[in-house]
């Protein structure tokens, strides 16, 4: 036996183990009362958005932002039913998430608690945008797609772009890179009543939009504490 077929026969014989290290889970559903709190949000969103001194209450990165109004980062917080229904059911599924990825690292007898720390309303009109950006001092972050808007029509523009953790993933690209994707991005295109839940290392942006018809959603980060 050659040193060549030595080799070709020892690779045949052992198995290959995939390991799956370093991955970014994101989450998808849908707002269970959304028919029932839709208007009512919406509503109170567009009564405030008359209200703004400035387009970026909020004062977070007013110059990555355009075309679009923002609301201080305590919508949520405010002593109204609507609200308050609302941030209770995001909360839920935070902790839903959250427990189903992190309960086997937990004590064996802890409890845990989702809480929404900063939540605020995004106003977009037509050629608004935001820029790539991550959420810190908090652990999960969510985007509730109130109304899209014209988003899920074509070349409109207004999907949230996610872009690959992974620091040089693509620094270079053969037929041996293929399932890294195409450009390290991941594009979710907004739709009516759903949530993307997200961990707030992620960049993300939303890329311009271009619809005659407001895009409306709320915004929020959560930190989970164990009891």
């Amino acid at each position: 036996m050659n040193s060549t077929d030595f080799s070709i026969e020892s690779i045949a014989e052992h198995s290959i183990e995939q390991l799956d290290v370093w991955t970014t889970p994101l989450f998808v559903t849908q707002m269970p009362d959304h028919e029932f709190l839709k208007d009512d949000l919406m509503a109170l969103i567009y009564q405030q958005k008359a209200q703004q001194q400035t387009a970026i209450d909020s004062l977070v990165a007013p110059s990555a932002k355009h075309a679009l109004h923002e609301s201080q980062l305590d919508f949520l917080d405010q002593q109204d039913a609507t609200l308050m229904e609302t941030k209770r059911q995001l909360e839920e599924l935070i902790l839903e998430v959250a427990s189903g990825l992190n309960q086997a690292h937990w004590p064996e007898d802890a409890q845990a608690d989702a809480h929404i720390i900063e939540s605020w309303y995004h106003v977009t009109s037509k050629g608004g945008y935001h820029d790539a950006h991550s959420h810190p001092n908090c652990s999960w972050c969510g985007i509730y797609y109130l109304d899209p808007g014209d988003a899920a029509q074509s070349n409109v523009g207004g999907v949230n772009r996610f872009y690959d953790p992974r620091i040089n993933a693509e620094h270079y690209a053969d037929p041996g890179t293929a399932y890294l994707g195409q450009h390290g991005v991941w594009d979710f295109t907004p739709v009516e009543g759903q949530i993307v839940l997200f961990p707030s290392y992620l960049k993300h942006s939303a890329l311009p939009y271009f619809g005659d018809k407001d895009r409306v959603v709320i915004a929020f980060n959560s930190i989970i504490e164990l009891y």
